[in-house]
């Protein structure tokens, strides 16, 4: 099966175009590297550099990868941008997103995996909400992707192909990037092991995340990709429905950070998180079922957040290689 996987050389896609080779499948990579990295890519792994707003050189790509199946990982993912530039995250998330369904309709292709999500879907939920649970997206970058959704179910059922809309939890994993606002794990990874700074938690710790560790996603996706999706489309949860509060978070990270250095200097300090003033906007608790991923991919997660967080921690201290402070 030739895969192209958009935003490919990024956190989770580069994830998924692994499981795609483990597969045996041909991976193709569209990412503009504008958040995405060339090196997080086997170096055979053909990459095209080009932005999905971009039509003409999208469908050059198209004429000539002609995927089999698309992986739709590109996007604007900053909540806070998006309410700043509405217009900016709708080029990108909406026009972007139709100019990818229409190069792969335009060429054959029949299986779409689509990155949605869970928390900026659902709003604040003190249990974990299924995929029946009212959708209210509060910012235009949570609208964008509801508009994704429907717009993916909408060309399913125009063109008789296939489609899978993913709604993540929070991802976290090795090649995160420490310097999103999405990143808490990676934050908390980076600046704990550097030492010099504190990082900051907003307001009082207690806001509760669904943690789910980025392997997991992947495969998530690889078993959504040979899918045969009922109805065409079909909108899944993907992540553990298990909450961990930041304060919780924090210190989960930090007595992870402190055993890395213990295996090389015993004079190494890790920084503590400090609280800041709560930032506007933040859920309370963001949790999702996944009870329709079990039955409808036969997938769960494989990893408890503490097991992630042992990876993660660990491919950070050695990808950086942090002197002791």
């Amino acid at each position: 099966m030739r895969v192209l996987i958009t935003g490919g050389a990024g956190f989770i896609g580069s994830h998924i175009v692994d499981g795609v080779l483990a597969q045996g499948f041909e991976p193709f990579v569209v990412d503009n590297l504008e958040a995405g990295r060339r090196e997080n890519l086997p170096a055979d792994v053909p990459l095209y550099e080009i932005d999905i707003c971009d039509e003409e050189r999208l469908a050059d790509v198209f004429d000539e990868v002609r995927p089999q199946a698309v992986c739709h990982q590109a996007a604007q993912m900053s909540v806070s941008r998006s309410v700043s530039e509405p217009g900016y995250d709708a080029r990108v998330n909406i026009l972007g997103w139709l100019n990818v369904l229409d190069q792969s309709v335009r060429v054959g292709a029949n299986q779409f995996i689509f990155a949605s999500s869970g928390g900026v879907l659902y709003g604040d939920v003190a249990q974990p909400a299924d995929e029946k649970h009212p959708v209210a997206p509060i910012s235009p970058y949570g609208i964008s992707k509801w508009a994704g959704e429907q717009y993916l179910e909408f060309y399913t059922k125009q063109n008789a192909i296939q489609g899978v809309a993913l709604r993540y939890a929070n991802v976290y994993g090795p090649r995160q990037n420490p310097h999103g606002e999405a990143g808490v794990v990676a934050i908390f990874s980076q600046k704990m092991l550097a030492g010099g700074e504190e990082p900051t938690i907003f307001g009082d710790g207690g806001h509760v995340r669904d943690y789910v560790f980025v392997a997991d996603v992947a495969r998530a996706n690889l078993l959504a990709l040979e899918l045969e999706v009922p109805d065409q489309f079909v909108a899944l949860n993907i992540g553990t429905g298990i909450g961990t509060d930041v304060n919780q978070l924090a210190t989960l990270v930090r007595t992870r950070c402190q055993h890395c250095w213990s295996q090389v200097s015993k004079a190494g300090q890790v920084s503590a998180a400090r609280h800041g003033p709560p930032r506007r906007g933040d859920l309370r608790s963001s949790l999702v079922a996944i009870h329709s991923a079990k039955d409808v991919l036969g997938w769960q997660p494989q990893y408890s957040v503490t097991e992630g967080l042992d990876t993660t921690v660990q491919w950070f201290f050695e990808q950086f290689h942090i002197a002791p402070p």
